[in-house]
C-alpha cells in the first residue's frame, strides 16, 4: 500500500489519456475532480491487487456515455457517491475498495476522486488495460463475471438499479438509460470479491499510467520528445506522423463516432492515415492498409507537447504522432477477439496482431 496525492494524479491523468486510446472521457475533467477531492479529504490509499482480502467486496466506478457530452455536462461528484452508496445498500455489504473499470481518461480518475471522498482504498488494477466503449468489454466478462447489479446515477439525483440476464443486456439497457439521462452518467458496476478480482483483473494499470505520465512530464519539462520513452514502457510502435486534415465526428446512440484523416509529414510525406473511432480508436489505416486494429491500442500524441489527444480533442491542423501498442494477452484469446475484435464493430476482416501487421508492411 502507498499513498498517492496531487503529483501522482497529474501523472496518472496523462497515462490514462494514452492507454485510453482516445476514449474513456476527458482526462482533464477527471483530473480536476480527483485533485479537488485530495485537496479536501487528503491522499488516497493505493493497494496492490495481492493486498485485497479474498472475501472483500470491490466495486468499480465509472462514467458511461459519449465523451463529447462531458465537455458541456461536467459531473459534480455527487453522482458517483450516490451510485456507490446505493449499490452498497442494495447488496447489503460494506464495500472495501473501488477501482477503475478501464484504463481511460476520466474513468481512471473517477475512482480516485470517490476513494478520497469516502476514505476507502483504490486497487491498482482494471478490467481492460485500455478503454473500450461497451460494458461487456472487460476481462471479467471473459471469465463469466456478471456486470450486475449496476447502479446508474445522474446529476439530477436520479438513480436506477439494474439486474440483467447477462452483461450484453446490461450494456443495451444501460445505454438506453444513459441517453434518457442526458447522454452521460456515473455508475457502480461489476461488484466482485477479491478472489475474482485477482483471477480476472489486469494488475498495475494505475502504476503504468503514472510511469507514462512521469516520462511525458519530464520530456516536456526538458523540451524533449517523449515518444520513445512511451514506446519502451508500452512495447509500442510509431504508426504515422502528420497533421490532422479532416474530422468527421458525431454523437450517436450514446457514443462519439467518426473518422479522422491525417496527412503525412517528414518520412510520411504524401501518405495518409485514417483513424476510425467509437469513443476509442478502433482502426488505423495508412494508405488504406490496416496497420493496427482493436483490441490492440491506437493512441494519438500531440507532436508539439507530447500530450495524448482524445477523440473529442482532435482538431484540424494539429500535428500528431499515431502509435500502436499490443493489448493484454487476455484480449488475444478466441473469446477476447469475439468480444472486442474488428468483426464485432462491423469491419469485414479478422483480427491480426500489431506486430504481424507491421511485419507485413515491411515485406
Amino acid at each position: 500500500m502507498r499513498l498517492i496525492g496531487k503529483e501522482e494524479i497529474e501523472n496518472i491523468a496523462i497515462g490514462a489519456a494514452l492507454l485510453g486510446t482516445g476514449g474513456g472521457g476527458d482526462p482533464y475533467i477527471g483530473k480536476l475532480m480527483a485533485l479537488q477531492a485530495v485537496e479536501e479529504y487528503g491522499p488516497i490509499q493505493l493497494l496492490n491487487v495481492d493486498e485485497v482480502p479474498d472475501d472483500a467486496l470491490i466495486v468499480p466506478t465509472a462514467m458511461m456515455g459519449a465523451p463529447t457530452v462531458m465537455v458541456e455536462k461536467i459531473p459534480n461528484g455527487e453522482e458517483t457517491v450516490q451510485a456507490f452508496e446505493a449499490l452498497e445498500s442494495y447488496v447489503g455489504k460494506k464495500i472495501f475498495a473501488t477501482m477503475p473499470i478501464e484504463a481511460g481518461g476520466v474513468n481512471s480518475m473517477i475512482p480516485l476522486a470517490l476513494a478520497a471522498r469516502l476514505g476507502i482504498p483504490v486497487v491498482d488494477v482494471d478490467g481492460m488495460g485500455r478503454a473500450f466503449p461497451e460494458l461487456q468489454m472487460v476481462t471479467f466478462h471473459l471469465d463469466g463475471v456478471t456486470a450486475t447489479p449496476i447502479v446508474l446515477g445522474d446529476e439530477k439525483g436520479n438513480s436506477i438499479v439494474l439486474n440483467t440476464v447477462d452483461s450484453v443486456w446490461a450494456e443495451r439497457i444501460a445505454r438506453s438509460a444513459t441517453m434518457e439521462m442526458g447522454g452521460s452518467l456515473m455508475m457502480a458496476i461489476y461488484p466482485m470479491d477479491g478472489r475474482t478480482l485477482k483471477q480476472s483483473g489486469i494488475p498495475n494499470t494505475l502504476t503504468l499510467e503514472e510511469k507514462i505520465g512521469e516520462k511525458v512530464s519530464q520530456a516536456v519539462k526538458n523540451n524533449e520528445d517523449p515518444v520513445q520513452e512511451i514506446l519502451e514502457l508500452t512495447s509500442g510502435h510509431i504508426l504515422f506522423k502528420g497533421k490532422v486534415a479532416d474530422i468527421d465526428r458525431k454523437t450517436e446512440g450514446g457514443f462519439a463516432k467518426g473518422t479522422a484523416s491525417i496527412q503525412g509529414l517528414s518520412e510520411y510525406q504524401d501518405q495518409e492515415c485514417k483513424l476510425h473511432f467509437q469513443n476509442e480508436h478502433l482502426l488505423a489505416e495508412v494508405n488504406e492498409k490496416t496497420v493496427c486494429v482493436t483490441p490492440d491500442l491506437i493512441a494519438v500524441i500531440d507532436s508539439d507537447t507530447g500530450i495524448p489527444i482524445t477523440t473529442e480533442g482532435l482538431r484540424y491542423g494539429a500535428r500528431c504522432t499515431v502509435i500502436g501498442m499490443p493489448c493484454d494477452p487476455k484480449w488475444r484469446t478466441e473469446k477476447g477477439i469475439e468480444v472486442t475484435g474488428p468483426r464485432y464493430f462491423g469491419y469485414d476482416f479478422d483480427y491480426c496482431p500489431l506486430d504481424e501487421l507491421l511485419a507485413k508492411g515491411e515485406n
